[in-house]
């Protein structure tokens, strides 16, 4: 067999091949949009925080300014190196805003780029875009300039320092470069930009910002403390007095902090209650006697620093009250509990949080749940007792206790429903006693204080015409049919009403007599 010839491939054969290649390249520089999503939500979080620290500084740098304009001997020269931190972070960061700014305009074109002031990853359009980034940054040499600027910027602070600070800002600052695969060296502008999406450049750029801003909160902050710039004389002081709470159960502990506004740290106070010192901590605990307000006063006692000067007393006076041990327990449905049912109780302890409670029953079951107490008597049970402790100052105390006597579930009513309309009694028109769908339920009403489901097992139909049984909640064809003949005025009674309960037991319940219109 002699061999195949080879077939020249047709013109539209040709033009298919080429657009596989061109997407197969797309494909491979697609960058993911969840990973260009995930830079914007770094590059937001990246300007909060920024803004955050910015506002910190501005703070930071009034603050200093008043110190400075209060002893210009002490604070002036470092508030004037604290200015020159600010100038020289402005300049870089401003260098990186336009850097960002630049390359946004490269990516979307000048008329769609966002201003100056609020570009950020959010802001950009071709976010995906490879090429612009190391156009702007490696080919016009403006990431070497960045380079330069941040070597001099890291300089700046150590030597601002003296040195105690090198390792920290060598390594915020570090403009080493790194190696490729092979183990050929790359410098600090390929390693940063070459290759890298519009996305990712911008909030590596927002890093960079972010960075700025941290370190010169931290060098703000350096300053200061080289000055003691933040140690102003206070012009007030208050006393006050925070209580653990003002109401307190006899046998309970009162714990009250006193504590003044602006100290002295190097002048530890002294405290006085009811003309007796306290502890140097400034607690005063005392255990609570009698039933009512109590008051007390003392005072503060900063000693004098210099000799033949006074002591300056602070006055203060504060309260608290004293009650009985108590407890609130309500029972949410009724005013007795029933044998065989789950009795809801709201149960809580004034001024005591509800972990802290503890409930014990005599002749009962008792569970918590959605924030109420579920409390089943015991089968035999005719009375039910409910102790409430609480948990006060570490130790459990009895709060108090109640009873409840124990009676049977009464039975539930009985009612013929069709459509949203029950009857227990009365007259029923023709199409509500044949509406196929109506049914025999077992119900407490709607003004019963319980609601427990029942189940209807059987009924009897009883008319003129004799009776006949259902098998379920619903008349049978039969007792359809049965029905159907009567004429107006005609005696109908739904008897021997059998319901089953949650509890398995079955009830029988009272008849149903109605007259057809």
């Amino acid at each position: 067999m002699g061999g195949a010839k080879n077939c020249p491939e047709t013109p539209r054969q040709k033009m298919i091949g080429m657009m596989y290649l061109v997407l197969t390249a797309m494909l491979a520089l697609n960058v993911s949009t969840d990973i260009l999503n995930g830079f914007r939500l770094v590059d937001d979080s990246l300007h909060f925080t920024i803004d955050a620290i910015e506002s910190r500084n501005q703070e930071m740098m009034q603050a200093f300014q008043i110190a400075a304009e209060q002893n210009e001997a002490k604070n002036g020269e470092w508030y004037q190196k604290a200015i020159q931190l600010q100038q020289k972070s402005d300049s870089i960061y401003d260098f990186i805003q336009n850097f960002k700014y630049e390359i946004g305009v490269l990516a979307d074109g000048k008329k769609k780029a966002p201003s100056k002031e609020v570009v950020g990853v959010r802001t950009i359009a071709a976010r995906d875009n490879l090429d612009v980034t190391a156009q702007y940054a490696i080919n016009e040499g403006h990431a070497t300039e960045l380079k330069d600027m941040f070597v001099a910027y890291r300089e700046f602070l150590i030597a601002l320092t003296e040195g105690e600070k090198e390792v920290e800002f060598n390594k915020m600052f570090s403009t080493s470069g790194g190696t490729t695969n092979d183990g050929d060296p790359i410098d600090w502008e390929h390693v940063i930009f070459d290759g890298m999406p519009v996305g990712a450049s911008i909030t590596i750029l927002t890093k960079m910002q972010n960075d700025i801003r941290a370190a010169q909160s931290e060098m703000i902050q350096y300053l200061r403390d080289q000055t003691d710039a933040a140690d102003l004389r206070v012009n007030k002081m208050e006393v006050f007095v925070v209580p653990n709470s003002r109401y307190v159960i006899r046998g309970g502990k009162y714990s009250a902090k006193i504590v003044l506004a602006a100290v002295d740290s190097t002048a530890r106070p002294d405290y006085y209650i009811e003309g007796q010192k306290i502890n140097e901590t400034g607690i005063y605990e005392v255990i609570a006697s009698g039933l009512g307000q109590k008051k007390y006063h003392g005072e503060l006692v900063l000693p004098a620093k210099n000799e033949g000067e006074e002591d300056i007393r602070f006055p203060f006076e504060s309260d608290y009250s004293v009650g009985e041990p108590s407890v609130t327990v309500s029972n949410t449905e009724l005013n007795v509990m029933y044998r065989d049912y789950q009795n809801k109780f709201s149960i809580s302890v004034p001024g005591v949080a509800n972990d802290k409670v503890r409930v014990n029953v005599g002749n009962a079951t008792a569970s918590q749940r959605g924030g109420l107490w579920l409390i089943k008597p015991n089968g035999s049970a005719k009375e039910v007792t409910i102790s409430v402790s609480a948990e006060l100052d570490g130790r459990m105390q009895l709060m108090g206790s109640l009873s409840y006597r124990v009676k049977d579930l009464p039975k539930p009513g009985a009612y013929f429903k069709s459509g949203s309309t029950e009857y227990n009694e009365g007259k029923i028109a023709r199409n509500a006693l044949l509406n196929p769908q109506a049914t025999v339920i077992a119900s407490y009403g709607s003004e019963g204080l319980l609601d427990l489901q029942y189940s209807i097992t059987s009924f009897q139909l009883q008319t003129s015409m004799g009776y006949s049984q259902s098998a379920g909640n619903k008349f049978s064809k039969a007792q359809l049919d049965q029905l159907s003949k009567l004429k107006p005025g005609a005696v109908v009674n739904i008897v021997d009403i059998r319901a089953k309960g949650v509890d398995g037991k079955e009830v029988r319940l009272r008849g149903i007599p109605l007259t057809l219109n």
